[in-house]
């Protein structure tokens, strides 16, 4: 058949965030390199991150029920079978889903949480749907699956760390990343420490600001080399969702915050492999609770290589070629 061309409905905004659109957008990237053609559903929230991190091929649409499209792929938790299988209309669909939650109208079910289960999914799935599972098929860039022998030939010394690297979302969901830093600063010594934002940021200007009085503070806006910062840092703070995986895929030390409910079974699976230390965002003892977290790990280089060593064992970083591929194996076989 000719180059498929291949749909993507996602979802993003500022108290969802952005990870839906940049794990879709890794997929789509893998898409394009093996010869399909992709564009995505672009409302403002979701345009603003193609504008940022889209290479040139990626296409886009306005409206899904007016796209032509040879299959469909769904991140949007707020729509279930009923709106996929509308918009699908009959032609083969992926369906990316951390919850298990609901019925879904997925030909291909990706999910990579470490802890889930093919029956997680019973009764949700139409009959004969094929599921993708665990972190082996994490999307993650392929930079990271490059920079992967570099970075963890720094891991697993006995060196303070000396690069910390703050990194929660590209939309500061409730304006964390601000909080966080001023939680950090005065348990850093004399530790760098790189913020990565959005350029919507809500913490955006009060860190700029922060970074013009303290020198140790670094502030990168849509940073472009993710995997180059990820390398050079000796300690993450990070949330869950896609980022995590590339934390993995590096062997990162991550304390990893919960942010929203959907990210908590993956949280916690990763806190009982040993590959992260979890505190929830939303607990009313959080910051307490971080405080105690990451001035442990700051002075603990042998809690730190055990992190690292766990996280990479995880995950390799070529997922998104995985995933690619059955996808398109999919689209041949229903042609």
């Amino acid at each position: 058949m000719s180059a498929p061309e291949i749909l993507f409905v996602v979802d993003a905004g500022p108290e969802i965030g952005g990870g839906h659109v940049m794990r879709s957008l890794t997929l789509a990237h893998a898409l394009v390199e093996r010869g399909a053609r992709c564009a995505f559903v672009a409302p403002p929230p979701v345009a603003a991150i193609l504008d940022a991190f889209a290479s040139p091929e990626i296409g886009r649409v306005e409206r899904a029920q007016d796209a032509r499209f040879d299959a469909v792929a769904f991140d949007h938790f707020r729509i279930g079978a009923t709106e996929q299988a509308a918009l699908a209309r009959g032609r083969p669909a992926l369906v990316i889903d951390d919850l298990a939650d609901r019925p879904l109208h997925a030909d291909l079910l990706l999910d990579v949480g470490p802890a889930r289960r093919p029956e997680d999914y019973a009764g949700l799935l139409p009959e004969g749907a094929t599921l993708l599972l665990g972190p082996s098929y994490a999307l993650v860039r392929a930079r990271f699956a490059q920079a992967r022998p570099a970075a963890l030939a720094r891991r697993g010394g006995d060196e303070p760390a000396g690069r910390v690297l703050v990194s929660l979302g590209l939309t500061d969901v409730g304006g964390i990343t601000g909080r966080v830093v001023n939680r950090l600063l005065p348990r850093l010594g004399e530790a760098a420490l790189d913020v990565v934002v959005g350029s919507a940021a809500r913490s955006r200007g009060a860190l700029e600001r922060l970074a013009e009085r303290d020198a140790r503070v670094i502030v990168h806006v849509d940073a472009a080399d993710m995997a180059g910062l990820m390398t050079h840092a000796d300690l993450a703070v990070g949330a869950g969702g896609s980022t995590a995986w590339e934390r993995c895929t590096l062997g990162l030390p991550t304390l990893l915050l919960v942010l929203a409910d959907n990210q908590e079974p993956a949280a916690r699976a990763l806190a009982d492999l040993g590959a992260a230390e979890v505190v929830d965002a939303r607990a009313p003892d959080f910051e307490a609770a971080f405080d105690r977290a990451f001035t442990g790990l700051m002075r603990a280089p042998e809690r730190r290589a055990k992190l690292s060593r766990a996280s990479a064992a995880l995950c390799d970083g070529l997922g998104a070629g995985r995933v690619a591929e059955a996808f398109l194996r999919l689209i041949a076989e229903r042609s």
